[in-house]
């Protein structure tokens, strides 16, 4: 009873602390969110393990910038290293952490999600940012994971967001064969679920993310009405994410020219 008494006590003590990281994170303040998370992270919290790693994906992908030859451009930046070095011990400390909990109760929804995206995770940086082609056995068990969540409980909302970037990233980023491989994807069921996701009235986090998601996907598919749209409301939301200015500058101007 003791021990569950102080698990508990810890749980609601994380709480402020575990907003502050998310509230960071969507403000595009991506070394504060993971550094908030940092502590949280070590204490086996799976949604800060899972937010910090996020993070830190975001700051390398932005060190990185739009390099071509993602290897050098590794190799010339001065932090990426070591961001990367935390990456990779919080998504293991992560899975490590679902996993035990999962074994304790497989049929715990909370962390099968977490591993599944702490998995994705890990497959976005290597294949996506870094263009290195592992994370297969992270990718299989993360799409397995999230279709049975989604098969038990279909309104689960991130899980249903994290599912469509997969439906979408396979179907527009990969090569027609290699998407067979893959178990396929599908762009038009992605963005279905995406604005289904963006409206639903949930968690400010959890909106977000679903939000963001499709903020990002409109701008990949080149539908700057809608995704101007949306940035509006994300701005107003999140205020003191620098990124949407910048992108509603350029875009608002562009409408402006237009008409």
């Amino acid at each position: 009873m003791g021990a569950l008494v102080a698990s508990f006590c810890a749980n609601i003590a994380a709480q402020p602390r575990l907003a502050d990281a998310q509230a960071a994170f969507y403000n595009a303040r991506f070394e504060q969110a993971a550094d908030l998370a940092l502590d949280l992270c070590a204490a086996d919290n799976l949604d800060a393990c899972e937010l910090r790693t996020a993070a830190l994906l975001m700051e390398i992908k932005g060190a990185l910038g739009d390099a071509k030859d993602k290897d050098e451009a590794f190799k010339a930046c001065a932090k990426c290293q070591g961001l990367f070095e935390a990456f990779l011990r919080d998504t293991g400390r992560g899975q490590a952490a679902a996993r035990a909990k999962l074994k304790a109760n497989p049929s715990d929804e909370g962390a099968q999600f977490l591993l599944g995206k702490l998995d994705l995770n890990y497959v976005w940086l290597q294949l996506g940012t870094l263009g290195r082609k592992t994370g297969w056995d992270e990718y299989w068990e993360a799409r397995h994971t999230l279709d049975a969540i989604l098969k038990h409980n279909p309104q689960n909302i991130r899980a249903k967001v994290a599912r469509a970037w997969i439906d979408y990233i396979v179907d527009t980023r990969m090569p027609r064969g290699t998407r067979w491989v893959l178990g396929g994807g599908n762009k038009k069921r992605a963005m279905v679920a995406l604005r289904e996701a963006a409206v639903v009235e949930t968690d400010v986090y959890i909106s977000a993310e679903a939000r963001f998601g499709l903020w990002d996907v409109l701008v990949r598919e080149k539908n700057f009405p809608e995704a101007v749209a949306l940035a509006h409301e994300l701005a107003r939301d999140f205020p003191a994410n620098t990124d949407l200015p910048k992108f509603l500058k350029k875009h608002d101007r562009e409408s402006k020219s237009r008409d």
